[in-house]
């Protein structure tokens, strides 16, 4: 099973879980701004120093990137948050967008941490409209330079990634003016450190604080006075400015362009999928466990009886862990086809639907996890040291991250819906109706994705062309999320399916029930819609519903080996209470999981 679940590069997996034993990576909670943002960069370096990510890891073993993201995300969000940047954002937009000059400059530096860089694409007043930026960047032929200049305060490039504290590099996404003409938005690499880490002439950093979570991240607003930069520092792969000021480019046409330099952004949703993933597994381990040995009020009026029996119980968990299993497999299908897709760019568009869905499915998933999960270990789901707070915070930083949840949705919905009204697939309904039938439940899934998409069709038919931005932007939002969330969830079902069809015999009763919850908790969460939709009858919720706790029962036993199946060490979770929290607990141990002593002698070395 953790073959499966983990599914690519299992012998690095398996050194990195060895590997995080080490005292740097124990999590600390009472300590201070500065040290908690030191401390998630020393976290990162230990993973650079043993060489388990490398920016080449995009041209040489891509899986190996998000591999390294779900299991990074388990020991520290924040630290992951400063490599997903360095490697994807920052070092992927150098490998990808640069060429030999930029790579014979930068690439051993990223790997290494010498050279700590951002990627400055938001503005405080261009987020999702990144493509209507204000910075930009003038081309001087006189002095064969690039004049890089944030025009006002919206054009601040807002929440950079490392740039408050420990970079020195940033790639800006600015509008390239060359000889009066603007050619649409481009990269290049601004210095804004030089290597004593003292701020260059013309740049601004401004550190943007403490955050609701993630707080090892340092985060800062940057803004550039004319800063001048030569023109080789144009990251040239597809466009490029010759020293008399002749422009040319590979891209037609400047949205074209916005998309070309921005489209690390794909492979950086599919990490920030994969943390998520990571940190649900976590959550559900730890929640898990501590059903399993927490006993309370049995039969005879003693406390005999671990809580994860209880139906309550059961019916808050289970559901969760058949999904967290189902997207991962879901996850594993979407990394393949971006990883490996067809080179003439035949099915780019069908992929970038594929990262518009599974990370916002994955990011929701994540804080519904860690919601539920805290609140089902009572109080002592409420300490610090338990990693419930860690990974809220980082659910509702992968919710906002690289594009908002319900707005890359809308894409998703977009794309999905031009697909169908030109392919109508043709849906023959099972002879079995029987709410246990696996066949049934797929159908069940498929047909809610196709009538929603169809309405959606038929409501933007009406409107007319005239009318399509008010009916989208303003009339049909439920719509379009629920449309766009049944494909996503039909997606990764008909993956679980797959799966099940190909894996190791021994695995497929417990897979077959976890696979069967999963549907018939989608069918579940949706039976209003079914039954006003006319799909399913009044009479089937009392059956749906008792479907969902037959099987939560019969997973309920199954619990804790499928959660041993994600290979999550001791050390990983560190949360007392998935450990020997009756121990943790026969001393003063002030809410940490080291002592005091022992952190100053083995991590600050004082």
């Amino acid at each position: 099973m953790t073959a499966l679940l983990d599914h690519d590069n299992l012998e690095m997996r398996a050194n990195f879980r060895k590997f995080i034993s080490e005292p740097v990576m124990v999590p600390r909670y009472n300590i201070s701004l500065e040290e908690e943002r030191d401390l998630a960069l020393r976290r990162l370096q230990r993973i650079c120093d043993n060489k388990f990510i490398s920016v080449l890891d995009f041209w040489n073993n891509p899986l190996r990137i998000f591999a390294a993201h779900e299991l990074a995300a388990i020991i520290d969000p924040a630290m992951t948050t400063k490599m997903t940047v360095q490697f994807n954002l920052f070092g992927g937009t150098v490998l990808k967008l640069g060429t030999e000059r930029h790579h014979k400059e930068l690439l051993e530096g990223i790997d290494n941490l010498e050279d700590i860089g951002c990627f400055g694409l938001t503005e405080l007043g261009y987020g999702n409209n990144a493509v209507e930026m204000e910075t930009t960047a003038t081309y001087d032929p006189k002095t064969k330079e690039f004049v890089v200049n944030t025009p006002n305060p919206l054009a601040q490039k807002y929440w950079i990634t490392n740039g408050a504290v420990h970079a020195k590099h940033v790639v800006v996404m600015a509008q390239l003016i060359v000889g009066g003409k603007n050619e649409g938005i481009h990269a290049i690499l601004v210095r804004m450190r030089d290597n004593n880490l003292k701020t260059m002439p013309g740049v601004t950093i401004e550190d943007m604080g403490y955050k609701m979570g993630l707080n090892g991240v340092d985060n800062a607003k940057l803004s550039f006075d004319n800063v001048r930069v030569p023109r080789e520092a144009l990251l040239n792969r597809w466009s490029d400015v010759a020293e008399d000021g002749t422009f040319t480019s590979h891209i037609d046409g400047g949205r074209q362009r916005f998309l070309t330099v921005a489209d690390q952004l794909l492979s950086g949703r599919i990490c920030i999928a994969s943390m998520a993933i990571g940190g649900a597994k976590a959550s559900i381990s730890i929640a898990v466990r501590y059903a399993a040995t927490r006993l309370t009020v049995g039969p005879t009026g003693k406390s005999d009886t671990p809580i994860l029996v209880y139906q309550l119980q059961q019916r808050a968990l289970m559901p969760l862990l058949s999904r967290i299993i189902a997207v991962n497999i879901g996850l594993d299908y979407v990394k393949d086809r971006w990883a490996f897709q067809a080179k003439d760019g035949s099915e780019h568009k069908e992929v970038v639907t594929m990262c518009c869905a599974i990370k916002p499915i994955a990011s929701w998933l994540l804080e519904e996890t860690v919601s539920v999960c805290r609140e089902r270990c009572g109080g002592q789901g409420y300490l610090s040291c338990n990693r419930f707070g860690t990974f809220l915070g980082l659910a509702h930083a992968a919710m906002t991250a690289e594009g908002d949840n319900s707005v890359l949705m809308q894409k998703v919905a977009k794309e999905r819906l031009g697909i169908l009204l030109k392919n109508p697939p043709k849906l023959s309904k099972p002879s079995s109706t029987n709410l246990k039938d696996t066949e049934y439940l797929m159908y069940l899934l498929q047909a809610r994705e196709l009538n929603l998409f169809n309405d959606l069709g038929q409501k933007m038919a009406k409107a007319g062309k005239a009318g399509t931005y008010n009916s989208w932007m303003f009339e049909e939002s439920d719509l379009i999320q629920h449309a766009s969330k049944s494909f996503a969830e039909r997606l990764i079902a008909e993956r679980f399916h797959s799966t099940l069809q190909t894996c190791d015999a021994d695995l497929k009763p417990i897979l077959g029930l976890v696979f069967d919850l999963y549907l018939t908790t989608v069918v579940e969460k949706n039976l209003g819609w079914y039954i006003i939709s006319g799909i399913l009858q009044s009479g089937d919720v009392g059956l749906v519903k008792g479907n969902s706790a037959e099987l939560c029962a019969e997973l309920g036993p199954q619990a804790l080996a499928l959660c041993e199946s994600f290979a999550i060490t001791d050390t990983m979770l560190s949360a007392p209470i998935a450990l020997d929290w009756v121990g943790y607990n026969s001393y003063d141990n002030q809410g940490e999981v080291m002592s005091e002593g022992e952190w100053n002698e083995t991590v600050r070395n004082v």
